[in-house]
């Protein structure tokens, strides 16, 4: 067995893992692994865009795993009117004490469900971006920092593009990983349809607190990779920088995505080290919508399809480590 990655006493919230995606699994029925990696992403410190059909449970998700978190949660209709005042917040002047204020949006929060996210425009989207990156907001020149912990929880439907703006590769990068949920199978779903409820309305327990999950964030960067792993990660984000049917490949953004999301899994499965299936686990999510096939495979079928095939077509021309 691998060395302990660290002598420090893991946190005790680590024990409320399971507990936590008991709860998730509730709203969600069905969907183990997508439950699961909805908490990589969190337990990672990153941010999830969950692309779907409509109706597949995108917004109980996001609202699931706010929910099952001590914290404060805000919800964002995108729409094409939105300004990025409406995400943000503004400075307006104060009669009374003749000064300017600034009053905070509902960016200022611990998870952001921003809905429809293509259905707003580029600009307000681009509101997000520093935010995403840098966890703070500059408004007429001063920075405000974000409450820790800060997730953004995105959604968007894949299939109707009437009225909407596809979100640019610069914009898609600061997404940690895309989710697509599927339709459930046929048990799960004769369960949702004997409940008969809507699954937004059941009260969900907070599970773990604020604290709780920056522990678990800061105890997943001790988590071991052996270097044989890295150079596993490093020959994958090469293919897809060479691989023929690929316009673009992946970012060191990406790369770093990826071996915080392999320390966050193998945290979640009880190692404190990361194994070989951790990262093919999340060469898709997390690289999928990142890259860019070329014009020939987009116009023949769809992009996102193409990608998650061309990925699964590099790791069989990688070698495993041993």
């Amino acid at each position: 067995m691998p060395p302990r990655a660290t002598t420090i006493e893991p946190p005790r919230a680590l024990a409320k893992i399971p507990e936590l995606e008991a709860t998730l699994a509730s709203a969600i029925r069905g969907k183990q692994e997508v439950l699961r990696l909805s908490l990589v992403c969190l337990l990672a410190r990153g941010h999830l865009l969950i692309e779907d059909v409509p109706g597949v449970g995108k917004t109980t998700l996001a609202h699931a795993l706010a929910r099952s978190v001590d914290c404060q949660f805000h919800r964002l209709q995108f729409t094409s009117d939105m300004l990025p005042s409406d995400v943000l917040g503004v400075t307006i002047y104060n009669a009374r004490t003749q000064a300017f204020e600034f009053k905070s949006g509902p960016i200022f929060t611990n998870f952001l469900l921003a809905d429809e996210i293509n259905r707003t425009t580029p600009k307000t989207q681009s509101a997000l971006l520093e935010a995403m990156n840098e966890r703070q907001v500059t408004i007429d020149g001063h920075s405000h920092p974000l409450p820790q912990p800060f997730m953004v929880m995105a959604t968007q439907n894949p299939v109707e593009h009437h009225g909407t703006y596809p979100l640019p590769e610069s914009q898609l990068d600061r997404f940690f990983m895309r989710l697509r949920i599927g339709y459930p199978d046929r048990g799960s779903e004769r369960e949702i349809l004997r409940n008969n409820e809507n699954p937004l309305s059941r009260r969900i327990e907070p599970v773990l607190t604020a604290e709780e999950v920056l522990q678990l964030q800061e105890w997943s960067n001790h988590i071991t990779v052996d270097e044989s792993l890295v150079d596993y990660m490093l020959a994958i984000v090469e293919k897809t920088r060479t691989h023929d049917s690929l316009a673009l490949g992946v970012s060191p953004r990406g790369a770093q995505a990826l071996y915080r999301g392999a320390q966050a899994l193998a945290m979640i499965e009880g190692r404190d080290y990361v194994i070989p299936d951790d990262v093919k686990r999340l060469v898709v999510p997390v690289f999928a919508h990142r890259v860019v096939i070329n014009t020939r495979l987009a116009l023949s079928q769809r992009s996102s399809d193409a990608s998650d095939r061309i990925l699964e077509e590099i790791l069989t021309l990688v070698d495993i480590p041993l």
